[in-house]
């Protein structure tokens, strides 16, 4: 678990997620639209995939991914970032975590 929140807290923005995940290429694609360059680990092709995928879901992510730090904090996954989207405050996180200039 020390690894996965050592990673998720190492840049602005922080993605777990599989290369094979469609939703997890959905919510890149949202934060980059923003733009946003987030760090990005596919846990399939990592070295250490399983055990950071097992962290994820010791730290409640259901499922594991997408699971997305923002600002040195773990937000969750796509239902979170989606409704901050939906309600208009994904960007202005973005700009508190210096993700995002505007």
């Amino acid at each position: 678990m020390d690894m996965v929140m050592k990673l998720g807290t190492s840049s602005a923005v922080v993605i777990f997620t599989k290369s094979s995940c469609c939703i997890s290429h959905s919510i890149e694609t949202l934060i980059r639209s923003f733009g946003a360059n987030p760090t990005v680990y596919e846990l399939d092709t990592h070295p250490n995939g399983k055990q950071m995928e097992k962290a994820l879901m010791e730290l409640g992510c259901q499922p594991s991914v997408p699971t997305i730090f923002i600002g040195k904090e773990l937000v969750g996954g796509a239902n979170e970032i989606m409704s901050l989207n939906v309600r208009g405050k994904l960007k202005q996180l973005l700009i508190r975590a210096n993700a995002i200039w505007v």
